[in-house]
């Protein structure tokens, strides 16, 4: 008898290493929703799968999507952020696993839609079709998923700031709609984190590798008017949590200075930290003293404005 169980222990390691096996694929494959399943409006020939170099960016990017990350099911809040990350419309830098931004955002209670943007090989409107669509999918499904169509916001950094404060302000743009049914759905985010963000395709202060994958290599003038995002700021602006550095040598400082100035003249909210240290693409480095602490400011400013539940009194 006692053979007989030795014989058998095997088998029933086996059985739940393999068990174990499956439950870590299947949690390492969040869903993946694609933008676009009646086609991707000028879908160019030459399409195949896109890269990724093992590090979570992204690159060539045909099938845009949003790669659903959902916190624990006891702590999910109703809100959800669309994630767009930077990569100076070369790649989308997301990070494995979704990044830090999206381990983040899950810890409160934050449903996470990583957006997979076209990018350079489309140009623009293509990055601005993808966002507004991404928003318009989630609110249009939001009881699937859990979240309040009124609580959808975007967070962006860098290239992928730019499209998200695209989206807090060109919401409505004709650009930015394909004639489906979906374009009757609101594609204004209900509030803005804008991290390190492009804003302006203009000289003096414009990156211009970011606005030579989205725009070309000589862009007209009205084009580069058109993209830059503080000359289309209205009091119906999503409302926008921005951070920046001074010590930002990549997307100078200027960018964001241009954008609290335009919101600030139209009346639209906002909410700024501005701090001397940090490189470009730090993100929630954790050594930079102050600049380190901008998303708990972020989690503050989200529960202040009922876009996060408060936090019950101690």
């Amino acid at each position: 008898m006692m053979n007989d169980r030795l014989r058998f222990l095997p088998a029933v390691r086996g059985v739940l290493l393999a068990g174990l096996v499956v439950s870590l694929t299947w949690a390492a494959e969040p869903p993946v929703l694609p933008l676009w399943p009646e086609g991707v409006p000028g879908l160019k020939p030459e399409a195949g799968p896109e890269k990724d170099d093992g590090q979570g960016r992204y690159s060539a990017i045909h099938y845009p999507s949003l790669v659903v990350h959902q916190p624990e099911a006891a702590s999910r809040t109703g809100t959800a952020v669309i994630y767009a990350a930077g990569g100076g419309y070369q790649r989308v830098a997301v990070g494995r696993n979704g990044g830090e931004i999206t381990r983040w955002l899950n810890s409160l209670g934050v449903t996470v839609f990583v957006l997979k943007y076209r990018h350079a090989d489309y140009g623009h409107p293509a990055p601005l079709q993808d966002a507004l669509r991404a928003v318009r999918l989630v609110r249009s499904r939001a009881a699937e998923w859990g979240v309040l169509p009124g609580r959808i916001g975007m967070l962006g950094g860098s290239a992928g700031g730019h499209l998200s404060a695209c989206a807090g302000s060109l919401f409505d743009a004709p650009e930015g709609k394909t004639g489906a049914a979906l374009d009757s759905v609101s594609a204004r985010p209900d509030f803005l984190v804008l991290i390190f963000p492009v804003i302006t395709m203009e000289e003096p202060h414009v990156h211009a590798p970011s606005r030579r994958a989205l725009l070309g290599e000589q862009p007209m003038a009205e084009v580069k008017e058109r993209l830059s995002v503080e000359r289309w700021v209205t009091r119906a602006t999503s409302p926008t949590f921005l951070v920046h550095s001074a010590e930002d040598s990549v997307v100078v400082v200027e960018n964001s200075l241009l954008y609290y100035q335009a919101m600030r003249r139209a009346g639209a909210p906002i909410e700024m930290h501005l701090y001397p240290k940090g490189p470009h693409g730090s993100g929630m480095a954790p050594a930079l003293g102050p600049t380190s602490e901008w998303p708990r400011h972020c989690e503050s400013w989200m529960r202040f404005n009922g876009w996060l539940p408060a936090r019950p009194a101690s």
